[in-house]
């Protein structure tokens, strides 16, 4: 098709396709601060360029101006294409080089360059000539028009038209990315582990979502002291970072911790033109903000993508606060703050999995004669004793050592065997603790173990310091004694136990009692727990925590086990039967169980040839189990929860599980350790761990059993938690299977 020029003689009214009419110019808007509409226009006719500038080039379209880009050849167009970014329209002559040459570049902006965005406006000088309708549906064209019909204010009314379509879209795509990238940002954020660390990833993933730099704070407020309400810095990042761990009070940044006391108060984001302020609800009764500046004004679909992000990562944030405080509950000791005797184990074995085992020293501390002190001058004065001892072991010995509180008057020191030995840690109690005005002298003794010397893990080289301690209290006071290979007499009564065990085995000592768990709100039985007993042939009961290891050691846990997993469901089976259909039990698994190559076989043959339905089969791990290589673990209970049964993290609270690998795990329900039960009646903050366990329980949608319940009271406490089940001596001891279902019966009878 020839190229022609727009007819010489038109139509009166449109005459001015070629000179625009005086029109009164548009109320003009301040556009310094808001960047232009990016229109290009392509066209082998010069004429055509300066009348399409001429008549938008004043106006302003969506409160913002227009800035354009010229091409005068299909060619030239490909060129700037390859590096302009962010046009808004293009002003698209149909016939230039070739007849079809607007197309094929209409081709190569959709197929080749993939820009979506842009909104494509189709002129011809040709009234006669058109487009295939399905060129103008398969490249998304927004309009044609010939240019004899594109009088001014129908050019402007097109082109605005074009240019909310495109503002729509690139808002469209820009929530899509934004809800992307905070599913992205959540993912990332629940695997980071501790408080500082998931604060410190918040920060950076406000920043990747407004795409300006990290700049900016994170606070909590909490009460300190004496009740009164502080902002504790938690994160930083930017020109923050010399506020880490400090009280933004006197941080010298009032107007920051106005704007953050401004964001608590009102509940609610806040966006001001230099600096951004979020608020995230925390569950466990303290609320976050961050304070965040601004590089550059934020948009309206960021301020709607930031609600969500933080109504997101509000969850997240409260779930790790109380991981966090489960986690110092549980290795930390409470009064001192120093670490307790599970964070020791730690340690401990680390230690002796490094080259500096070779010269360091393990060293139990024990103050004599506390008891009588503690009696005579009261607990709260025991107490106070108790820190001045934490103080002086922490601040007057060497500060690379480890020093921590494993029990009531007993503390450690290890470390270098030059620092840790009674020439350094005993005269340290030469001098008298003064507390509350009053002198008390005090006098220890120590029991140590060379490390170099030990063949064994943490928890065992701990129990060879406690004899060597018993040993150097058996001597004398304030004296001291060193553990020697001479004194294992421990190893060799494993070695017996073992042999014991294996016999006792194969003559059907080993049998299986179930402890029945309650609804605490109905008093009904909905399950039970299968426990392993020995009871020896001259009717000597051995206890599980002495037998239970001896059979992990040695390998027969597997087997024993395996019959343990049989029995249960067996007597599940035989319980159904007799109209018990609604009823649960429980098998504890040992990690050298879950760790045998067949242990799956062995699953899913009891579950075949027993018989029993999976959905009423539930297994028990310990958290200190799942915790250890827990991406294997994932990978395991992936297939174990392929059979239909459900798994359980028993003695919960006792470790630290981190929030990814919770969710990640697949457990169904979270037992709380009999420790923690027995420890909600004896202080007013008794319950708090138990609580944060049925918090965390809600928060990940998994369900609460609590074991070791004793009395009515704890109970109350228990319900009044949202605890929904519990086990212990309140409701029945564990009992052999033909007393099981005598109590059951006994239980239907009661209730009807």
């Amino acid at each position: 098709m020839p190229l022609t020029s727009a007819p010489s003689e038109l139509p009166e009214d449109e005459h001015d396709d070629l000179v625009f009419l005086e029109e009164p110019p548009a109320a003009e808007v301040p556009a310094a601060s808001r960047p232009a509409w990016r229109v290009m226009i392509i066209d082998d006719d010069e004429d055509v360029h300066s009348t399409t500038t001429f008549a938008l080039g004043n106006l302003d379209m969506q409160h913002r101006p227009l800035e354009f880009v010229h091409a005068y050849s299909a060619e030239e167009a490909r060129t700037l294409l390859a590096r302009e970014t962010d046009l808004a329209v293009i002003l698209l002559d149909v016939v230039m080089e070739q007849d079809d040459a607007g197309l094929h570049l209409v081709r190569y902006i959709r197929e080749t360059l993939k820009l979506a965005d842009v909104r494509i406006i189709l002129r011809t000088g040709q009234p006669g000539y058109a487009p295939e309708i399905d060129a103008i549906r398969d490249f998304d064209i927004n309009d044609y028009k010939t240019k004899s019909e594109l009088t001014r204010i129908k050019l402007y009314t097109t082109v605005t038209a074009a240019i909310r379509s495109y503002e729509q879209i690139r808002a469209i795509n820009a929530s899509r990315r934004g809800l992307d990238q905070i599913v992205r940002a959540g993912t990332e954020l629940m695997a980071l582990h501790g408080m500082h660390n998931f604060a410190a990833g918040v920060l950076a993933q406000v920043a990747r979502l407004l795409g300006q730099p990290a700049d900016g704070l994170l606070c909590v407020k909490e009460c300190p002291l004496h009740g009164v309400h502080e902002l504790m810095v938690v994160a930083r990042a930017g020109s923050f970072v010399h506020l880490d761990a400090v009280c933004l009070s006197v941080a010298h940044a009032p107007e920051v911790a106005a704007g953050l006391e401004r964001a608590l108060s009102e509940r609610a984001n806040i966006y001001e033109n230099a600096h951004l302020l979020l608020y995230f609800p925390g569950k466990a009764g303290r609320d976050f903000a961050a304070y965040f500046k601004l590089a550059r004004p934020i948009e309206d679909i960021e301020l709607r993508l930031l609600d969500v992000f933080t109504s997101h990562v509000a969850v997240g944030l409260d779930n790790v606060e109380l991981v966090t405080h489960l986690h110092n509950a549980a290795f930390y000791d409470q009064l001192s703050k120093l670490p307790n005797r599970t964070r020791l184990i730690e340690i401990l074995d680390s230690v002796l999995d490094s080259p500096a085992r070779e010269d360091a020293t393990l060293s139990l501390v024990d103050l004599d004669h506390f008891a009588e002190t503690n009696d005579a001058l009261g607990h709260q004065f025991g107490d106070l004793l108790l820190l001045a001892v934490a103080e002086r072991l922490k601040n007057r010995l060497d500060p690379e050592l480890t020093v921590a509180r494993i029990g009531g008057d007993i503390f450690c020191v290890l470390g270098s065997s030059s620092s840790v030995n009674p020439d350094t840690v005993l005269p340290l109690f030469d001098t008298p603790f003064s507390i509350d005005g009053q002198d008390v002298q005090l006098t220890a003794t120590m029991g140590l173990v060379r490390l170099a010397e030990h063949d064994g893990s943490g928890a065992d080289a701990l129990k060879d310091a406690d004899i060597a301690l018993k040993r150097a209290k058996s001597m004398q006071r304030a004296g001291h004694f060193y553990f020697s290979r001479s004194m294992g007499v421990e190893i060799r009564e494993r070695v017996r136990m073992m042999h014991a065990l294996r016999n006792g085995f194969a003559k059907n000592e080993l049998y299986v009692v179930y402890q029945p768990q309650i609804d605490i709100a109905t008093r009904r039985p909905v399950g039970a727990e299968a426990l392993l007993r020995w009871q020896t042939a001259d009717g000597k009961f051995i206890t599980p925590d002495r037998f239970i290891p001896i059979a992990e050691y040695s390998g027969l846990i597997i087997d024993i086990g395996e019959m343990v997993m049989r029995t249960a469901m067996r007597e599940l089976v035989r319980l159904r039967e007799l109209g018990y259909l609604d009823f649960t039990i429980s098998i504890n698994v040992s990690q050298v169980q879950f760790r045998h190559p067949f242990f799956l076989d062995i699953l899913r043959n009891a579950l075949e040839e027993t018989k029993a339905p999976p959905e009423f089969v539930e297994l028990e791990i310990t958290e200190s189990m799942a915790m250890e290589e827990p991406d294997l673990l994932i990978k395991m209970l992936s297939q174990v929860k392929q059979t239909g049964v459900s798994i359980a993290i028993d003695d919960f609270g006792t470790g630290f599980s981190s929030l990814s690998y919770l969710q990640r795990l697949q457990v169904d329900r979270l037992k709380i350790d009999r420790a923690f039960v027995t420890e909600i009646t004896s202080s007013a903050r008794g319950s708090s761990i138990a609580e944060m366990v049925c918090q965390l329980g809600r928060n990940l949608g998994l369900s609460i059993v609590a074991e070791g319940v004793e009395d009515e009271r704890q109970a109350q406490i228990l319900h009044a938690i949202g605890c929904p089940v519990a086990q212990g001596f309140l409701y029945a001891r564990p009992m052999a299977a033909p007393a099981l279902l005598e109590w059951l019966n006994q239980d239907t009878a009661s209730a009807a």
